[in-house]
C-alpha cells in the first residue's frame, strides 16, 4: 500500500486504485493489523472503491455516448 493521503486517491488511475484496493483487502483479510490500523485500511479501501466506481461510471458514460453517436450516424 502506498503512503498517499486520502486526498491523493482522486489522482489515481483506475488500475492504480484497483491494485491498491486489492492490497488493502489482503491486509485486512490477514487480520494482523491493530484496530486503529484496520480502521485506517478500511477507510482507505472505501475511498479506493469509490475512485474505481467513478472510473467505471465514467467509462460507461463514454461508451453509451459513443453508441448513441454511432446509432445517429
Amino acid at each position: 500500500m502506498t503512503d498517499a493521503t486520502p486526498a491523493d486517491v482522486a489522482s489515481l488511475g483506475y488500475e492504480e486504485a484497483r491494485d491498491e484496493l486489492v492490497q488493502v483487502v489482503s491486509r485486512l483479510e490477514q487480520g494482523a493489523a491493530t484496530l486503529e490500523e484496520s480502521l485506517a485500511l478500511w477507510e482507505r479501501g472505501e475511498a479506493l472503491a469509490r475512485r474505481c466506481e467513478e472510473w467505471l461510471v465514467g467509462a460507461k458514460a463514454r461508451l453509451d455516448a459513443a453508441r448513441a453517436a454511432a446509432e445517429e450516424s
